[in-house]
């Protein structure tokens, strides 16, 4: 595999634990990344419009604007529609990590934080952002169902429609190949990535939304086995 430059990629830490973000930050720049911190979900938005990271670090657990509001505010800034988010947090259940990505998070790491661990992630997700940013001008075309991945757009019959960043991937990875059958596991390595431990209700909660949102039942389950986008 082809060794990342990390000197190009800016990460933005963000908790409220002074000593946690300087040990994060030394061994981030060990390894080449650019990086920045804040304090609290404030001060990480407002760094984050001015420098547009390529991914955030997000403590949860933070006063005054915890990291799930934090992370909502931040999606909804055009500009930073392709950054990506791990979360951290002391907290491992379900309904946790659920929350997480339904704010947009693309991965979840539990304190206490393992310096090679973490960067292992970050690696994984940045060449993932890498092959967003390599196919972001792609749009599907389905009858009249059309997906924006520049604009990160749903159109159905004229309606336009904006999902959540997780949402958004797994409706366009099941429509890329009409009537494929996607396993559960290629989807949650497509869409979460391997190195992610999400839990097992986490695609069905995702597909179940789209569903209510987009009002189509073009995504068929198929038991035992996982979904596929049917025309």
């Amino acid at each position: 595999m082809k060794q990342m430059d990390t000197s190009k990629f800016r990460i933005l830490l963000v908790d409220d634990e002074i000593d946690v973000l300087e040990f994060l930050s030394y061994n981030l720049k060990k390894e080449g990344f650019s990086v920045s911190t804040a304090g609290n979900g404030k001060e990480a938005i407002r760094k984050a419009k001015a420098d547009i990271p390529h991914l955030i670090v997000l403590d949860v657990m933070m006063p005054e604007m915890d990291g799930i509001s934090t992370c909502e505010e931040i999606k909804q800034i055009p500009a930073l529609k392709n950054t990506m988010v791990i979360f951290l947090t002391a907290r491992g259940e379900d309904y946790s990590q659920i929350a997480g990505f339904d704010a947009g998070a693309d991965d979840y790491v539990t304190k206490p934080i393992k310096p090679k661990l973490l960067t292992s992630r970050i690696k994984a997700l940045l060449r993932r952002y890498q092959e967003v940013e390599d196919t972001a001008a792609e749009t599907l075309l389905i009858k009249d169902f059309v997906i924006d991945s520049e604009r990160y757009l749903v159109v159905n019959k004229g309606e336009e429609i904006i999902l959540p960043k997780k949402e958004f991937e797994l409706l366009r990875l099941l429509a890329s190949k009409p009537n494929k059958v996607f396993t559960r596991d290629e989807i949650f390595s497509k869409i979460w990535g391997d190195n992610v431990i999400v839990g097992d209700r986490t695609i069905d909660v995702h597909v179940r939304k789209i569903r209510e949102k987009i009002g189509i039942e073009n995504i068929r389950t198929v038991k035992g086995v996982g979904y596929k986008f049917e025309v």
